[in-house]
């Protein structure tokens, strides 16, 4: 069968990479196409994958809107040439609206509740949204599809990743001292409209404490300032998450690369208002593999007691992260299977 996915997050990549390489070892046709965001291309640029590029997006209400239409023609324009079976992406408005056009099923995975724009534009036009069974919003029984699972786990499950300390060394730190990683975020995104992060003096007060205790890495989508940029994390993208799983300790204000240490067995901390609204985090957060602030304030007194016993907060985290995994499915495994269920050899078959 032939598969389009569309890209426009780098973390989208992640999602699917595995999925890409299994249904292609399967013997199915898979085009990306991809916002030029970040280090997404290069990210796919590792993958042996045809990938097209449709573009930075847009800026602002009007550039954002602008590029919707540019995005969608992109996407219908490369449908009708390529002739896909089934579309993918996760939660994909360019995608759910070149489906309909070629009229051809679009799977959507989503696990972001507060896209409100977003669901708005894509939900309306896509056959099938999988979400975790955590996810407080619900689509309809016709189309939702609840699963065990987090979308993040289809990179990071211990069954696909293994963190290397070769890549520690490449970057010349020392996991057998403490380091912390930093995540600040742009508040850039449709869905981070009205909402923003921690103010500089806290962002000063906490680096202070943390170089205390260990080296301090940070991790930022927008330009640091000048007296920041000593302890900027600068590494190849797809080395990322080797780091992260070796971390001491990580505190961000961006829900995916918190989550994604919690995951590879991190203590976790984010401070974003919006992670309340995130049913997968409130999950998490029950089973202990992370925790959830309003503000840095409020996140102070748990910083604190981490910072005071770091190797057992480690041990802690491991512990209770196995627990949770015994209990989850192989979300891989499951998009696998339910994109064979549009092949359309199957289908003629049956």
């Amino acid at each position: 069968m032939r598969i389009l996915i569309d890209i426009g997050h780098p973390g989208h990549v992640h999602y699917f990479k595995n999925f890409i390489n299994i249904m292609q070892e399967k013997g199915h046709d898979v085009l990306v196409t991809a916002r030029d965001k970040e280090v997404t291309l290069d990210l796919l640029s590792k993958l042996k994958v045809q990938v097209l590029n449709r573009g930075k997006g847009g800026s602002g209400f009007i550039g954002k809107i602008v590029y919707l239409l540019k995005g969608d023609w992109f996407l219908i324009k490369a449908a009708l040439k390529y002739k896909p079976d089934l579309f993918m992406s996760f939660g994909s408005t360019y995608a759910a609206h070149a489906a309909v056009v070629v009229g051809k099923p679009h799977i959507a995975y989503d696990d972001t509740e507060h896209a409100k724009f977003e669901h708005l534009l894509y939900v309306p036009f896509t056959d099938k949204i999988v979400t975790g069974t955590s996810f407080k919003k619900d689509f309809g029984s016709k189309k939702h599809i609840r699963i065990k699972s987090n979308i993040k786990l289809a990179y990071l499950h211990p069954s696909y990743f293994t963190p290397s300390s070769k890549v520690l060394a490449k970057y010349q730190i020392d996991s057998s001292k403490p380091f912390f990683i930093l995540r600040f975020v742009s508040w850039g995104a449709s869905h981070d409209f009205g909402y923003q992060g921690i103010a500089m003096v806290g962002k000063n007060n906490l680096i202070e404490k943390l170089s205390q205790y260990g080296k301090l890495y940070i991790s930022s989508e927008s330009e640091l300032p000048d007296h920041l940029k000593p302890f900027q994390l600068k590494i190849d993208p797809s080395d990322l998450h080797d780091i992260l799983a070796y971390a001491t300790f990580f505190i961000g204000e961006g829900t995916t690369t918190a989550t994604e240490a919690a995951l590879l067995g991190t203590p976790s901390i984010i401070i974003s208002k919006l992670a309340k609204l995130c049913g997968s985090l409130i999950e998490f957060e029950a089973y202990g593999i992370l925790s959830n602030y309003d503000s840095l304030e409020e996140a102070m007194p748990e910083i604190d007691k981490k910072l005071q016993n770091l190797t057992k907060a480690k041990e802690t985290q491991k512990d209770k992260l196995n627990a949770m995994l015994a209990e989850y499915e192989d979300i891989t495994a499951y998009m696998v299977s339910l994109a064979e269920q549009y092949d359309p050899k199957k289908i003629l078959v049956l």
